[in-house]
């Protein structure tokens, strides 16, 4: 099995990468070759035939190029974040968007081709004012430039898949947390700070207030996630191919209390309060709580709390120690 991987230097495709080597095959197919692409040149996993390099995807002759092998299986994940995408209109519109239509039109002008696409959408796609629980087909009206555009390319993805183009699957994304690395332009990188900082001895500051609710997934879950959705095939999935992942429904204050638990008093004092209006307005347009069954339903998992996933965070990235 040939996979491409868009977005492969990224935090989740890179750990999709690694899970993929490391397994070696994908619903039950041995994976022999990878085509990785990024902004940067992404990593090369070893013992696999490998193409990675720097290119951008928006350029329908780079589109042409990642498929020209006909990868079987293609997770895209190229994009631009949330605070980024509302800054940077035109690039936002550019890589969010032109990106998934160039990707597109090369598989549906390629001729006898068919694979299978996953694509990272987002929980950005709904808008306020919201029901208690948002369930699949909540009405698209996102607050965001970036929700818009990850709108229109569920659109566009159950549109090449009804027409036969190819086999489409869209997952929208909880906040993925605890990010590691360092901290991005991401409206809500602030959910990963206040924890991964504190955890690495370092101070974070908290922008908005305890009472914001939000919905979160680990890494390991992303990862799962992608990998899961790969394996349902479209008689499984049915005619709604965009669906939303279950996650961990909590609030910021209950993000730390977590994280005293876990982690004890002192690295709870390393967060500092420091309200940002404008991270604040961005945060009120958001969607809190989900009704997920239908992912559940159909076999995607999370985690049980948020404790849950600061100790996968812990062992995944900090070897199992945290700084004291």
């Amino acid at each position: 099995m040939h996979i491409l991987i868009t977005g492969a230097a990224g935090m989740v495709g890179r750990k999709l990468t690694e899970r993929l080597a490391a397994d070696r095959a994908l619903n039950g197919k041995a994976i022999d070759a990878f085509t990785l692409v990024d902004v940067v040149a992404p990593a090369k996993p070893a013992g696999f035939k490998v193409e990675a390099y720097a290119a951008d995807v928006s350029v329908p002759e780079t589109a042409a190029k990642l498929i020209k092998d006909r990868p079987e299986v293609i997770f895209h994940l190229a994009a631009v974040v949330s605070g980024e995408a509302e800054t940077d209109f035109e690039k936002g519109y550019r890589v969010n968007l032109d990106t998934m239509r160039s990707l597109l039109e090369a598989i549906r002008t390629a001729g006898g081709y068919h694979p299978k696409l996953v694509f990272t959408s987002s929980i950005a796609v709904f808008g306020a004012p919201f029901p208690d629980a948002i369930y699949d087909e909540f009405h698209h009206t996102p607050l965001t430039s970036y929700g818009a555009q990850k709108g229109i390319c569920e659109l566009l993805l159950a549109d090449y898949s009804r027409k036969g183009f190819l086999d489409g699957v869209g997952i929208r994304l909880p906040t993925v947390c605890v990010r590691p690395g360092t901290p991005n332009k991401a409206a809500s990188g602030f959910f990963s700070n206040i924890i991964r900082e504190p955890l690495a001895g370092k101070e974070a500051v908290l922008p908005v207030e305890d009472s914001v609710i939000h919905w979160h997934a680990s890494p390991r879950s992303a990862v799962g996630f992608l990998m899961h959705a790969a394996s349902l095939s479209r008689e499984t999935l049915g005619p709604r191919i965009n669906l939303t992942m279950p996650g961990v429904a909590c609030t910021v204050g209950e993000q730390l209390a977590a994280l005293r638990r876990v982690a004890g008093e002192k690295v709870y004092a390393r967060v500092k309060r420091e309200p940002d209006p404008a991270i604040i307005k961005i945060v009120s347009g958001w969607p809190t709580r989900f009704d997920a069954k239908r992912a559940t339903a159909l076999g995607f998992k999370v985690e049980k709390s948020f404790d849950e996933i600061i100790r996968v965070h812990v062992d995944d990235e900090l070897g199992g120690k945290i700084a004291a």
